[in-house]
């Protein structure tokens, strides 16, 4: 080999990534002791960004096409180097690739339980999980935020910091929903919107973009799960207080069954246990359903509505209140259906 081909080999005519492995984020050129040739080429290849690095300092970004580089190309390293006219011989500089294709299914959670505020119950703790998407949109932030001088920065790289970012962020975006919780927590998309919301201006603080969010899996205390799982059923029944009723009722026959049939006593638990249970439990919530589809006017007798039973409605109404299922005006106006029956 002779003198001028080993000269030769010193100069960098092509610059260019073909990205052999998934997860790399950034990526530096292997530069060496090489300079680029002036005149040579820069291919960017869409999902790509290149950012050339003069002395510390980020001089040029180049978004996705082919690139002769020359001062008309390269402009702000131009102006960096101070060249006063067109110059003609290899320069140095620092080259890097940043890959701006979408990471896809990332994994987040709550490896243990979170406490969160809400202002119907207070310190919540809960768990969950889901996974995101997210791009660098921003290499030159993402280069001076995260990456920096390093060879190659991979998404594992930055997973811990990701992950802390999104649990960091749960309670805030709660906050900021505006939503109630147990409205959230039976409502995946609606919660993971809620973090899209709160987490985009914060990824983009580090040069990244956040293309998308769910959440798989809310869990919640046993009591509050409880309180939620009535809220789902009564959204089901809507506010017909027939099929309310018939819904209570339903919820009450296994304990009733289960508890007469225990000892033995009582009509279920004489007759025929079990069956005996749900038998009597139908012809209670079809004798007051019927009772309160009845006429305004018409006396208790005749709609087959009791005082006791009205009485222990409005109780167990009233509980729902207390627990942010129903609201104030909900309430009164079942109340005020309730209480027409007894006229």
């Amino acid at each position: 080999m002779g003198l001028m081909d080993f000269i030769k080999k010193q100069f960098i005519d092509i610059l260019q990534w073909t990205e052999d492995s998934d997860g790399v984020l950034a990526w530096r050129y292997p530069m060496a002791d090489m300079e680029i040739q002036y005149g040579g080429s820069l291919t960017v290849r869409e999902s790509q960004m290149a950012v050339f690095v003069n002395e510390g300092k980020i001089a040029d970004v180049f978004g996705p096409g082919l690139y002769k580089l020359t001062t008309q190309t390269i402009p702000v390293l131009t102006y960096l180097k101070n060249w006063d006219k067109l110059f003609e011989s290899p320069f140095k500089s620092d080259v890097y690739f940043f890959s701006t294709r979408q990471q896809v299914d990332q994994k987040w959670g709550t490896p243990q339980p979170i406490t969160i505020r809400d202002k119907d119950f207070g310190a919540v703790r809960l768990r969950a999980f889901g996974n995101y998407s997210f791009r660098v949109a921003d290499p030159k932030l993402f280069h001076t935020e995260i990456s920096g001088t390093r060879d190659t920065y991979t998404v594992a790289d930055l997973d811990g910091q990701l992950r802390g970012l999104v649990l960091q962020n749960i309670s805030n975006a709660i906050a900021a929903s505006g939503i109630p919780f147990l409205d959230l927590a039976s409502n995946q998309l609606a919660f993971a919107q809620a973090l899209t919301t709160q987490l985009a201006p914060e990824f983009a603080k580090i040069g990244l973009k956040l293309e998308g969010m769910t959440v798989q899996n809310v869990s919640l205390p046993e009591e509050l799960q409880k309180i939620m799982d009535q809220k789902i059923g009564m959204g089901m029944v809507g506010n017909d207080m027939g099929k309310f009723m018939q819904y209570q009722t339903a919820q009450a026959i296994p304990k009733f069954a289960e508890g007469a049939g225990s000892d033995g006593g009582g009509i279920a638990g004489s007759a025929m246990g079990l069956g005996a249970g749900v038998a009597l439990g139908q012809v209670l919530a079809q004798n007051l359903q019927a009772g309160l589809q009845g006429s305004g006017a018409a006396p208790a007798s005749a709609t087959g509505v009791k005082a006791e039973d009205v009485m222990a409605t409005l109780e167990k109404l009233g509980d729902l209140k207390s627990k942010g299922i129903l609201t104030q005006e909900e309430f009164d106006a079942k109340k005020a259906e309730l209480l027409k029956k007894l006229v």
